[in-house]
């Protein structure tokens, strides 16, 4: 069940967008009805409405502006406590979720700043209720107590992201420096092989052209045999040259250090590296294609190359689809591969290796959602949804 739940929230990140809103709506709602029968002096009914209105749809705005959509949030809470509402966490909870998303969004001096703002706001608001002025932890403490624990946990998660931005870099770099060590033991064992083997037919080829040498007076047509046949040494000799220096020889240089990164518009030859491995890709693109930052468009890169080379060495089938969805504020990626009829049980095993675990930073450290896993139909899917504005700044490629 929870499997169903993550998959339908990577691929509709508006819909639970709008569904967290209007549950938060429901819940500031229902604190200010209650906290108006509570009160002794019950306050204007629909100014407390109005404003909690407002601060919850300014809540759709909190991704793109989350500094104006907290002040926003802020005044209407303030608000409320000058009607003479008790600002209990239910009424304050669009100041809190705006204050959270400033916690994982801004840095950390801007996010407590906010939060020290914030809480003074509380203070002015308590000063501010007739009902309560005897109690203070009601009115002041208890308000900011929330909007810093709001912030705090804010942070948490910023942090988290962070962690995870560097473990994703510490890894990409602990497998090129794996890759170089089995590079340089690779070419120490052809160096090897190429002295044993040129050596073998270079030993050989003299040892015929020396006889052929001795036998051309007593018998030249057996040296003439044998200098007929030393073209095949020297020929298998410069074969094995060509194919072992081959190896040997460092296909990077200079330039190609300067090389831009990869992105989208590399997916066709991605494709067509595929097609060469047998893999048949076919691409859908939907909605009209989003100006991509160059980290978002490298992770995009990375993350549909590890989703088609799992396919390749994984899958039953030899076809994938890569869909491309874009919309206002996302992009979604979804990499599928089905079952063949003939075997419906069969299912490709995608558990072992860093290949998933990979993707998954690659997404968490742009602040997307990832899933993989297999579909109730047959074969496997990855769904990957990044924000057009990520927060990361240098993952490493």
């Amino acid at each position: 069940m929870s499997t169903n739940w993550q998959r339908r929230a990577a691929t509709r990140p508006t819909a639970v967008d709008v569904a967290t809103v209007a549950l938060l709506l429901g819940v500031t709602v229902a604190g200010v009805l209650l906290t108006r029968v509570l009160m002794p002096e019950p306050p204007s009914l629909w100014p407390g409405l109005a404003l909690a209105a407002v601060g919850c749809l300014a809540l759709f705005r909190r991704h793109d502006h989350p500094l104006p959509v907290f002040a926003v949030t802020l005044l209407c809470a303030i608000g409320q406590g000058a009607l003479g509402y008790l600002l209990t966490p239910g009424v304050m909870g669009p100041l809190l979720a705006a204050q959270y998303t400033v916690g994982v969004r801004a840095s950390r001096r801007t996010t407590w700043n906010s939060a020290l703002a914030a809480a003074a706001g509380m203070v002015v608001a308590g000063l501010l209720l007739p009902s309560f002025r005897d109690s203070p932890v009601l009115t002041i403490v208890n308000p900011a107590a929330w909007v810093l624990l709001s912030a705090v946990f804010g942070s948490y998660v910023r942090v988290r992201r962070e962690y995870a931005v560097a473990r994703a870099e510490h890894a990409a770099r602990e497998r090129e420096e794996e890759a170089r060590h089995r590079v340089v033991q690779e070419r120490m064992r052809i160096a090897r092989e190429l002295h044993d083997v040129v050596a073998h037919h270079l030993t050989l080829a003299d040892a015929q052209a020396g006889t052929a040498a001795h036998l051309s007076r007593t018998d030249p047509e057996k040296a003439l045999e044998i200098v007929a046949r030393l073209p095949e040494s020297t020929a298998a000799a410069l074969r094995e040259l060509k194919a072992t220096v081959g190896l040997l020889r460092h296909d990077t240089d200079a330039a190609d250090e300067l090389a831009p990164a990869p992105g989208l518009e590399h997916l066709p030859g991605l494709v067509d590296a595929c097609s060469a491995a047998g893999l048949e890709v076919s691409v859908t693109t939907e909605g009209p294609p989003h100006p991509l930052s160059p980290v978002l468009d490298l992770t995009c890169y990375r993350i549909l190359q590890e989703a088609l080379t799992n396919v390749t060495k994984h899958a039953v089938t030899r076809t994938a689809q890569v869909r491309l969805t874009y919309t206002r504020r996302h992009l979604t990626l979804r990499v599928t591969n089905d079952t063949p009829p003939d075997r419906p049980t069969a299912a490709p095993h995608y558990g072992g290796g860093f290949g998933l675990l990979g993707m998954r930073e690659r997404a968490t450290a742009v602040g997307g959602t990832f899933h993989a896993g297999h579909r109730p139909q047959g074969g496997f899917e990855v769904v990957c949804t990044l924000p057009f504005t990520a927060h990361a700044e240098s993952p490493n490629p």
